[in-house]
């Protein structure tokens, strides 16, 4: 594998979770230790971003972002990188595509909480995504009944994995999403940059 592209062994299934991760939290950790257990992945990558297009302002710089994610997220199984700066992409679908064009002999997992959900259907190409992976939401504090009530949750609700079925998701081919419940953290970015842990320089 390329130098800074991570290594997977040939039919592993991995999780994808993106984000700015400005800054990277003990919610994230929760949510990426609930995914490995819960749908039975064998792996994890934390897609930080070069920025958030649905943001706009701009996130702090992605060295200080990377540095910060990897020494929050101590787990041999989740792999910090800076793919989507080193394929050029900037939306989601396009990062897809190119990520499973790199690695034919894995099955991957997006993985979002449930806040994404809710507004999946802004994203650039939402129902691409949809029908190329199969999606794990994380329910969230104050998300759920507005992700359940989401455009992509009825668009897709013909092909929902019941939660109690969430080891099932990563075998089953796209469209497939599953809603997961857990005990959850609040932590959030936001909170932390608000309370002045967190600052862009």
């Amino acid at each position: 594998m390329a130098q800074g592209f991570p290594f997977a062994a040939s039919g592993q299934v991995i999780g994808l979770l993106g984000g700015s991760f400005d800054p990277a939290h003990r919610g994230h950790v929760h949510i990426t230790l609930q995914s490995l257990k819960r749908f039975n992945l064998d792996r994890v990558w934390w897609l930080v971003s070069p920025g958030n297009p649905l943001k706009t302002r701009g996130p702090a710089p992605l060295g200080k972002r990377m540095a910060q994610a990897k020494s929050i997220m101590q787990d041999p199984r989740v792999s910090v990188t800076d793919l989507e700066t080193r394929l050029g992409t900037r939306y989601t679908a396009e990062t897809l595509s190119l990520i499973r064009a790199r690695y034919p002999r894995n099955r991957f997992v997006w993985l979002m909480g449930a806040d994404n959900l809710a507004q999946f259907h802004h994203w650039q190409n939402w129902q691409q995504i949809m029908e190329s992976v199969p999606v794990g939401v994380l329910a969230r504090p104050g998300d759920r009944i507005s992700a359940r009530r989401s455009v992509a949750s009825q668009r897709y609700d013909y092909a929902r994995l019941p939660g109690h079925a969430s080891q099932l998701l990563s075998r089953c081919d796209a469209p497939a999403w599953c809603y997961i419940n857990l005990p959850l953290s609040d932590a959030s970015s936001s909170a932390i940059r608000a309370r002045g842990g967190w600052s862009a320089e």
